[in-house]
């Protein structure tokens, strides 16, 4: 079975990080890469990354320059988590034939972020014979996969509830200010009018997925605004000492209702300084099923590893666009690549 070429769409923080996951598993080669920014088109992706050598892999600056030099058989996007934002870009790779496994948010369920676009993305899959994926730790698996999973040892159940909190001061600094660590309220409050601060992108979406799973068929999704998680005393991360009275990071949390009441809640919280971080699923019903991890999975290296292990099973899918839970039990990839490719 020939080596499995990939190329990466997006070579920031995350897409970078995918890439060193990439480049230690066997029968997988990455022969190129997009991004936008000047000073990354035209480097090796070796250069790029820090390795200390070239590995013949080219950026260019769109897919259309890509694909005149290589050949894939899956591409790797990570740029954003706006599904408006990435739909052209998305398309763009599913125009050249292949596979597509996407970091955006809201493409982990994007039949409720734009049924509109999730359809032509579906049936512009399906004319070029690729599938189409959006996943990473959260959402993608956390706080839906999982509890999805869960659910099967359930004969009813009543409500749900999932919980992760992150503790920022692990996390990388665009992460740390993106959650308005160390802003002032009114810092905070100004930034989330304008949109520079978002909150986390995605628990609508799980939400949706679960539903759509248990075929419960929800009056509506809820979320609740993002609120500021204030720091009682000064901490700091390794970036950022935030004195007491300014913001440490956010919470939020979105519900989903059926029949007049609340069936599936998710309460998102990242802020610098946690007591304790976790990531915590609550299925009431028979039986009741409550799960714990500790500390919570860390976002990036969670999010990188869910991408590359879901490499086989997206290559094996049935072309369109698929969830997460329409693919096989997620697992691990530890041996070479294409031995989860054999039927």
């Amino acid at each position: 079975m020939e080596t499995v070429k990939a190329v990466l769409y997006g070579v920031g923080a995350v897409g970078s990080l995918i890439a060193r996951t990439l480049l230690e598993k066997k029968g997988l080669e990455i022969v190129g890469a997009v991004d936008i920014a000047e000073d990354k088109v035209g480097k090796d992706l070796g250069e790029l990354l820090g390795l200390g050598e070239k590995l013949g892999a080219k950026v260019y600056k769109n897919a259309e320059e890509l694909f005149l030099n290589v050949r894939a058989d899956i591409a790797i996007h990570a740029t954003s988590s706006f599904l408006k934002q990435v739909y052209p870009q998305i398309a763009s790779l599913i125009k050249h034939g292949v596979d597509v496994i996407s970091t955006c948010e809201e493409l982990a369920y994007p039949h409720y972020s734009d049924p509109k676009i999730a359809e032509e993305i579906n049936m512009l899959a399906k004319k070029h014979d690729v599938t189409v994926l959006g996943t990473g730790i959260n959402p993608g698996f956390l706080m839906d996969t999982l509890v999805i999973t869960l659910t099967a040892v359930c004969q009813e159940i009543e409500k749900i509830e999932a919980v992760r909190v992150v503790n920022a001061a692990t996390r990388r600094l665009p992460f740390q200010r993106k959650i308005g660590a160390g802003l002032t309220v009114e810092e905070f409050r100004r930034k989330i009018e304008n949109g520079q601060i978002t909150g986390h992108v995605g628990l609508e979406q799980s939400i949706a997925m679960i539903a759509d799973a248990l075929a419960w068929r929800l009056e509506k999704i809820r979320s609740e605004p993002v609120e500021p998680v204030i720091a009682k005393n000064t901490v700091e991360s390794g970036f950022i000492k935030i004195e007491a009275g300014k913001v440490a990071g956010l919470k939020q949390t979105a519900r989903g209702f059926m029949k007049g009441r609340e069936v599936i809640v998710l309460k998102f919280q990242a802020y610098v300084g946690t007591e304790e971080e976790y990531d915590a699923i609550t299925i009431m019903g028979v039986p009741t099923v409550k799960q714990k991890i500790q500390p919570c999975i860390h976002g990036d290296i969670g999010t990188a590893a869910i991408v590359v292990n879901a490499i086989p099973k997206v290559l094996k899918a049935p072309s369109g666009l698929i969830t997460m839970k329409d693919l096989p039990v997620p697992s691990a990839v530890l041996e070479d690549l294409r031995e989860y490719l054999k039927s």
